[in-house]
């Protein structure tokens, strides 16, 4: 498969480092039928990439996260 036809590259590139949950879930979802995805995902491990949807997963801080919690005021301390 030619790269520049994966759902990354032929989409707006700020999609996949967005910062609201909806657009994260979008890019998710695009990267779902992307044969790459695995390799996108050890490659984005590997390199320790530091935030950002790779292999349809979510990064943050180089390591994979179920959500990431916008920006804004911290969680109250139970």
């Amino acid at each position: 498969m030619n790269h520049t036809s994966t759902p990354c590259q032929t989409t707006n590139a700020d999609l996949w480092f967005a910062e609201r949950a909806s657009d994260l879930a979008l890019a998710q979802e695009l990267c779902g039928a992307c044969p790459l995805r695995r390799e996108c995902l050890e490659g984005a491990i590997e390199r320790a990439e530091p935030w950002g949807v790779w292999g349809g997963r979510i990064l943050l801080d180089g390591a994979i996260v179920a959500v990431k919690r916008g920006r804004g005021r911290p969680r109250k301390a139970a």
